[in-house]
């Protein structure tokens, strides 16, 4: 019977994805809309209370 997982070499290694580096390129985008959502709500709250 074969097998259907993936073979590998001996001489290749594996390249494994960091999960940071995945997520870096995103920070410069998505910092400023939290703090643009951050800042809506908690005006929101302000006049809600008033």
């Amino acid at each position: 019977m074969s097998s259907t997982e993936p073979r590998h070499s001996h001489g290749e290694t594996a390249e494994h994805q960091d999960p940071m580096d995945a997520v870096v390129h995103a920070i410069p985008v998505v910092i400023p809309a939290v703090g643009a959502l951050l800042m809506f709500l908690l005006a929101f709250i302000a006049v809600y209370m008033a």
